[in-house]
Parts: structure tokens; C-alpha cells; sequence
């Protein structure tokens, strides 16, 4: 499978970052903590958050972002309300990491005026300050997936109580089905 990354740059709400690492344990993505974050690692609400999935994630820790890009290489990307382009506008390479800010102030602005072709930007209605950390998240590792057609992912489901063979029979005109 293709390599992908999410990077929390100094990430402040622990279930947040729970919810991040559950969606990165399905997916298959590697968690980058960069510090200093709002939290501990041990912190009840970031592990409730993240429930049982822990055991499936790729974690990794750094105190600061010069050590995250002193043992860091790979294709950068930065999500930012800032951001001059859509996140769907770009192609995500093998080994792309996805950088996301802090809930109170997100990104430095810093890194993304010296990074201008790798900022992008989920879009929303004007006015609106920005998306919940954790959607942020699962809407750029989703477009990242869907662009590399979901590479060893379950993309089909089964019902518990039903058959979806009986359902096609049941509904032969279902374009769904």
C-alpha cells in the first residue's frame, strides 16, 4: 500500500486527536504528534476517543516540527483555512504527508507563505471560521484515498440480518445494488 501520512502540529483537544487516530488506525495512514500538544499521551479523553483502535495505529511523537522535518522526508501538503487552492485540486504522491494545525490558530502562517504551492484548502462557506480539527482530517485522508482508488480497503460491506443478493432480487431496478 502507498504510504500516507497525518501530521498534528502542536494539537490541543485531546478527543480530537482520539478521533484522528481512529480514523488513521482504519485507513492504514501513520499519526505524527509534533509538540508541544494541550495534552498527555496518557490523557483518558484522547484514549476513550480513540477506543480500541490503538493497537492498529502507526504512532510516532516529536517535540517540535524542526525534528519532525529533521527525520522527515516525503511530499508535504498543508491544510489551512489560508490556503489559496482546494484540497481536491491536487494529486497526492506515495509517501504524502498531510499537515494539519492546532484547533485555536492551525498552521504557522510561516510554513505556508514558504510553502505556497503545498497549502490547500477544504472549502466552505465564507464566513465560516473552519472545520472541526478531526473532519478536517478525515476529509483530506479520504480524498487521498479516493485518489489512489483505496488501496487495501474493505470497499464492500455485508448486512448481519439480510442478504444483499436477496435485496438485488427483491429490486432488480436498483441502480444501487
Amino acid at each position: 500500500m502507498a504510504s500516507l501520512h497525518i501530521v498534528l502540529v502542536e494539537p490541543e483537544i485531546p478527543q480530537n486527536t482520539g478521533n484522528i487516530a481512529r480514523t488513521c488506525a482504519v485507513t492504514g495512514a501513520s499519526l505524527h504528534l509534533v509538540g508541544p500538544m494541550g495534552f498527555t499521551p496518557t490523557d483518558s479523553r484522547l484514549r476513550h476517543a480513540g477506543l480500541d483502535y490503538w493497537r492498529f495505529l502507526s504512532l510516532h511523537q516529536y517535540d517540535s516540527l524542526s525534528e519532525f522535518f529533521e527525520k522527515n522526508t516525503g511530499n508535504f501538503f498543508f491544510f489551512s483555512t489560508k490556503a489559496q487552492c482546494r484540497h481536491s485540486d491536487l494529486s497526492y504522491p506515495d509517501n504524502a504527508y498531510l499537515f494539519f494545525g492546532k484547533e485555536s490558530a492551525g498552521l504557522p502562517e510561516r510554513l505556508l507563505f514558504e510553502n505556497p504551492d503545498r497549502c490547500v484548502r477544504i472549502p466552505m462557506l465564507d464566513g465560516a471560521r473552519s472545520l472541526n480539527l478531526s473532519n478536517s482530517v478525515a476529509i483530506g485522508v479520504f480524498e487521498v484515498l479516493r485518489q489512489w482508488d483505496y488501496p487495501e480497503l474493505e470497499c464492500r460491506g455485508e448486512l448481519r440480518s439480510y442478504d444483499w443478493a436477496a435485496a438485488k432480487a427483491a429490486h432488480p431496478h436498483s441502480e444501487f445494488l
